[in-house]
This record gives structure tokens, sequence and C-alpha cells, in this order.
């Protein structure tokens, strides 16, 4: 893993979990895999598996950190880019194309997401920017900014440097638009708004935005009361238009209705990394549990019904097939259908529910 990964790792699971309550209980869900779904050229690797997302034609994309990253001197600043590629293939795992290739956001790759429209939506890390990209890989919104080489802040009011993420204030809260650190996630509601989690760097927040990228509001703050988050790092929404938050370093999944008022927590799940609500008149919501650094000792999905009901468990930590390794992404348009991608096992694993 990269440093960057290591450190954001190891925040996320400062404090390690034992198995989510009731685990004996739990049922495990039986289930066929296919880790070997990826046929990818001679000279194209995958790197660690940040992302991966599929859309209503059944391609798959797929965000990883791996590629040539670059450094570049203009305007006495350095440019850096090319740490991450997204990678494109057909429903059968043949490689399709890559989008994006060179360009100035793909830096460390966190999540991709596909809208309803079939938009393909990436959330760097290192670039701190949202991009979304039309079906055919062009360029249609940018949301946030790549932070300058060498970060100049204005100190507060009385010397103080201030408290908050980027643009002070309360801790983590961050500022008014889209100034993210770090950023993690992104989903939409019905309406096509814009959902963020902006929280592996200083902000430990949400950021909601109209469908044209205007900022709307804001929520959260950097802490373990009720409504702030430790790390916001998945993020979903459901038909009603609730906003379901993956908080690891709480060990909870805090549900906010659509303008950021907190309705309810999840907290029998361990330490929920990745998040995925499947469509239909049934929905379920799918959370991966990482309860050691690495993910390799502890790890499982949860299926659950959106009270937070858990209904059976998929799957344990290892690198053999059916095992998972530091979950960071699943999928989960088609019904008993996951597409899961691994950090630490560099690898797409389908999972077919049985």
């Amino acid at each position: 893993m990269s440093r960057l990964t290591l450190a954001a790792t190891a925040t996320i699971l400062a404090i390690l979990t034992s198995r989510p309550i009731g685990q004996g209980a739990v049922p495990a869900i039986p289930f066929d895999a296919s880790p070997t779904l990826l046929h990818l050229p001679a000279d194209i690797h995958l790197g660690e598996v940040a992302g991966v997302a599929s859309d209503s034609r059944g391609r798959l994309y797929v965000y990883t950190r791996t590629g040539n990253p670059t450094v570049g001197l203009g305007n006495s600043r350095l440019f850096s880019h090319g740490g991450s590629r997204l990678l494109v293939f057909d429903a059968r795992g043949a490689y399709v194309r890559e989008i994006g290739q060179g360009a100035y956001a793909l830096l460390v790759a966190h999540s991709v997401r596909v809208d309803a429209q079939d938009n393909v939506w990436i959330v760097d890390e290192g670039s701190s920017q949202v991009v979304k990209f039309s079906p055919e890989g062009r360029v249609l919104l940018i949301l946030g900014r790549k932070p300058e080489a060498i970060a100049i802040r204005t100190p507060a009011a009385g010397g103080a440097p201030p408290a908050g993420g980027r643009g002070g204030g309360v801790p983590g809260a961050g500022a008014a638009g889209d100034q993210f650190t770090r950023p993690s996630d992104v989903a939409w509601d019905v309406e096509g708004n814009i959902f963020v989690a902006d929280g592996h760097g200083p902000n430990a927040r949400i950021a909601k935005f109209d469908r044209d990228g205007r900022f709307l509001t804001t929520w959260g703050s950097r802490g373990s009361d009720a409504g702030q988050f430790a790390i916001p790092h998945s993020i979903a929404v459901d038909a009603q238009g609730n906003v379901y938050v993956a908080d690891p370093g709480n060990k909870r999944i805090q549900v906010f209705d659509n303008a950021g008022t907190l309705k309810s927590a999840i907290a029998n799940v361990g330490v929920p990394t990745a998040l995925c609500i499947s469509p239909g008149p049934h929905p379920y919501l799918y959370s991966s549990h990482t309860g050691d650094t690495y993910g390799m000792d502890d790890a499982a999905i949860y299926k659950l019904e959106l009270d937070g009901t858990v209904v059976g468990s998929i799957g344990s930590a290892g690198k053999r097939p059916k095992e998972l390794g530091l979950v960071n992404a699943i999928d989960c348009r088609v019904a008993n259908t996951l597409y899961v991608g691994e950090l630490a096992n560099w690898r797409v694993q389908k999972f077919t529910l049985r």
C-alpha cells in the first residue's frame, strides 16, 4: 500500500473491533464467486481496487490505484497526476477501454459510482476532487479543486490557526462549498441532488449540491456524538432520499433525512467501510466490515434491511476466492449480485447470492 493509504487505513481503524453484536447468530448466506472476472491486456495491471461500479448495460468501471504518477512544474508550482486509472470492462469482464487517461484529477482513487443516467463519477482523495464523466467518457462536472503544492493558510482572528477542516470553523465541519479534503464517496437522490462524503482529511462532513453542482448545505463535524463522524467513509441514498453514512471510526452507520437531520444509527455491523443499497421494491443495505487494519483477519459483508436488521453475512477474511481483503467498494445494482473491490487483494470479485 502507499503511505497515504496506510495512514488513512490506520486512522479509520485506530480502535480495532470485535465481530458485530450477535455475530454468532447471524446466518451465513450461501454464494458463488468469480474472483478472476476481469481480463486485462498484458500491459495493464490492477493495483488496489478502490472502486467498482456497473451501469445499466452491465459494463463495469474499476477505479484502481495503479499507473505512472508524474509531477510537472508550472508557474512555480508542482502539478501531479496519473497515480490511478479508470478502466472499463464489458459484462463478461473483457477489457474495453480507459477513461480519463492523464486527467489532472486521477491521483489516489477512492470511489467510482454510476448514476441513473449511466454517468460515471470518480472520487479521488489525492486530488480532493469529484469528477463526473459522460457515458462516452467526457468530463461533465468537477467538484473540488486539487490543493496547491504548498498550502498557505491565513490565521484566524487573534493569530490562532483555524480549527476546522479546509475553511476553518468547527473541527471537521469544513467550509460552505466544495472545498474538500480527501473526499471518499458520492451518491445521489431521485432528484439528482449530489451528496459527497468528505472526510479522509481534516473535514468530517457530508456536503450536498444540486444536480448542477450548486452548493446547498453541509452537515457533520469530527467527533463521536450523534450526527458527528470520525471518518465518513462511504455513503448511499435510498429511494425516499434518506442518506446512509458509514462511520467506521465510530463503528456505526448513521441515517439522515435528505436535509441532514439525524434519524437513526445502526451499530451492530462492526466497522462499516463500504455501503450499497440495492434497487427494487425490497431494497437491502450491504455493508462491508473490516475489523483489523489490513482487513485480512476479520472481514465480512453484511446484508441488512434498511432498518438495520441483519439478514446474513457473506464471506470472511483471507486471500482465497470468496474471501475478503480490505473491501473498499460494493456494487449491488443487480439483485443478488455483488461486485466487490478489495484494496489488500488487488482484485474485483463477483458474488452471486443463492
